[in-house]
């Protein structure tokens, strides 16, 4: 049997896709009980986490093993089999021993060397157990991948490389901004009390938020966090628990809000959001400067808009350009030759002598209100005006030339409400993203964000720690493979001590107890000192990669029976078994 893993993750895969593909609790079981009913798979644990769906089964038959595998995950997540195939991954054997192992340590994490995929990788070993879908391989290999991840953590310095999901996804949330001084004295609503939901939960409260909702469809989960969270020594938050039907609510007097469950539907959709900022995001307009709370237009925040009155420059009298039609018109400004473009030139000649004649302007030193158009002296303005009349005097008009000025953006208002989706299946629906004061954090977004190898020393120092544990535990597992092979040699060895030990007593009738039994000793030594050396030999031949060969030699050498075999070995896995699967 080999050990075969078929997954997809948020490095091969897009959210889009993950999302559609996430696993809840009653499909990951249904995935384990046809997995190992599936002929190729004589054991299955699935791993399901926000950005990761992977199966490990130990086959018999590679190629049979991933068309299965495959076919299985896309049954169950509901993609089709053809989409989901270009997104999926195979490992087999010691790459499928390295990939986990490199799971554990945070390697392969959207957030590197977070350590909460340990947890993870515990509960899908409780489950494949509780279900007995976990056989001797994966039970090893998932313990040993547990051992792995926390040795890389007490080791290197991977926990300085990354933080939990929860921490990172927070900090985006507040856009640079010590998590901390932005937490303090804000309103959360955590939404869900699963692990990741009370990960948020204490992270905000040590944070120094004021006050924490817990909503949840079990109550006692909720009550018990909320028990969690006000015991705590090192925090003094307020804590309450309520029912998910109190969510709309709870969110509008909510400051941050955090979604993580698993639920296949949207928690909370856009109208649901948009009705909990209402009222909210105008004061943050306000503050902006973007509209006078009044609509006063004297409000300082107004000067210079598009909306103001004609300029003093456009109400004077005797100028033949139209300026306040000509502001009026996309693309044009009163400055420049943008303003005169296309007039003819015998209205340009006008222009130039109505400046001549020194019509009352703004100039001077006085500055000019605010919104008025500020027009150059006739001595400073006279070259401009003669290059665009001898201009003019040619082509019989001046040339059209727009030049647009920049487009001054929309101001978005500051965010007065924050949400940080977690979940997979989102949520949040993504149309949030679009709504004014709000500021929306979810599981895409992070994964755009996040960076692949921050602190490179100690990624490179976990990385030789999974290359050696990887080695170990395949040496350890190919001397697995020979150890039945061993009992059963040593199993006909003792019989046949045994054997020749009665025929002795035949022959020598008058044997005592002491003398027989110093026979019997004398030959079992022998026996023992024989076998002593090449059985050890055998076990560190068949360690190295290659040496499942030695098994098939010694069964040759010693004519073993290979049912004899095969009976040890059940009986050595159904004693491993009984002991890792746990109560059934």
């Amino acid at each position: 049997m080999s050990l075969l893993v078929v997954g997809l993750s948020h490095r091969s895969a897009p959210v889009s896709v993950l999302e559609r593909a996430a696993l809840p609790a009653d499909a990951q079981i249904k995935l384990l009980q046809d997995t190992v009913a599936a002929e190729p798979a004589a054991e299955a644990a699935v791993l399901a986490t926000c950005n990761r769906i992977e199966l490990y089964a130990d086959v018999d038959k590679f190629h049979a093993g991933v068309a299965e595998l495959s076919t299985l995950l896309a049954q169950h997540s509901g993609v089709g089999l053809e989409e989901l195939t270009p997104y999926l991954y195979v490992h087999y054997e010691d790459r499928a021993v390295h990939h986990l192992f490199s799971v554990a340590c945070g390697l392969d994490s959207m957030v590197v060397g977070e350590g909460q995929i340990l947890g993870q990788i515990k509960d899908s070993l409780a489950k494949a157990q509780d279900l007995h879908t976990a056989g001797r391989l994966l039970n090893d290999l998932f313990q040993q991948a547990l051992r792995v991840g926390k040795r890389a953590h007490s080791e290197t310095g991977i926990d300085r490389a990354g933080q939990s999901l929860v921490t990172f996804g927070l900090e985006q949330l507040s856009a640079g901004a010590p998590v901390e001084r932005w937490a303090r004295g804000k309103r959360a609503l955590v939404i869900g009390a699963g692990s990741m939901s009370s990960l948020a939960a204490a992270t905000l409260a040590r944070a120094g938020v004021a006050e924490i909702v817990v909503a949840n469809r079990t109550p006692d989960r909720a009550e018990r966090l909320v028990q969690i969270l006000t015991e705590g020594d090192d925090t003094d938050v307020l804590a309450r628990a309520v029912p998910m039907e109190s969510v709309p609510v709870e969110l509008t007097r909510a400051d941050v809000a955090v979604s993580c469950t698993g639920a296949t539907g949207l928690v909370l959709s856009a109208d649901v959001v948009t009705a909990a900022v209402e009222g909210r995001t105008g004061e943050t307009l306000a503050r902006a400067g973007s509209v006078s709370p009044s609509g006063d237009d004297s409000h300082p925040a107004a000067a210079g808009r598009g909306d103001l009155p004609p300029t003093s420059l456009g109400a004077e009298d005797g100028c033949p350009l139209d300026l306040p039609a000509v502001q009026a018109t996309a693309g044009f400004s009163v400055l420049g030759e943008a303003a005169v473009a296309g007039m003819a030139a015998s209205d340009l000649e006008q222009h130039a002598a109505w400046v001549d004649n020194g019509t009352p302007r703004q100039q001077g030193s006085v500055p000019a209100p605010a919104g008025t158009v500020v027009v150059l002296d006739p001595a400073e303005e006279a070259d401009a005006i003669a290059a665009l009349a001898a201009t003019a005097a040619v082509i019989g008009r001046v040339p059209e030339r727009r030049r647009p000025e920049p487009v001054a953006g929309i101001p978005r208002p500051e965010p007065a409400l924050f949400l940080l989706d977690l979940a997979m299946p989102r949520d949040i629906d993504a149309a949030v993203h679009r709504l004014g004061g709000v500021r929306l954090v979810d599981i895409e977004s992070l994964a755009e964000t996040s960076a692949d190898a921050p602190m490179a020393a100690d990624v490179d120092q976990v990385r030789r720690i999974v290359s050696d544990e990887v080695t170990a535990f395949g040496a350890a597992l190919r001397a697995a493979h020979i150890t039945p092979t061993v009992v059963a040699l040593r199993t006909m060895a003792a019989d046949v001590v045994a054997n020749e030990i009665a025929r002795l007593d035949g022959r020598l009738p008058g044997l005592d107890d002491k003398q027989r039994g110093e026979i019997t000793q004398t030959v079992k030594r022998v026996v023992d000192k024989l076998l002593h050396a090449p059985t050890v030999r055998v076990k560190q031949l068949a360690a190295e990669p290659g040496g499942a060969g030695y098994a098939d030699a010694l069964r040759t050498l010693f004519d073993l029976d290979p049912e004899t075999v095969a009976a040890v070995s059940r009986a050595v896995n159904d004693s491993e078994n009984s002991k890792n699967r746990g109560p059934a």
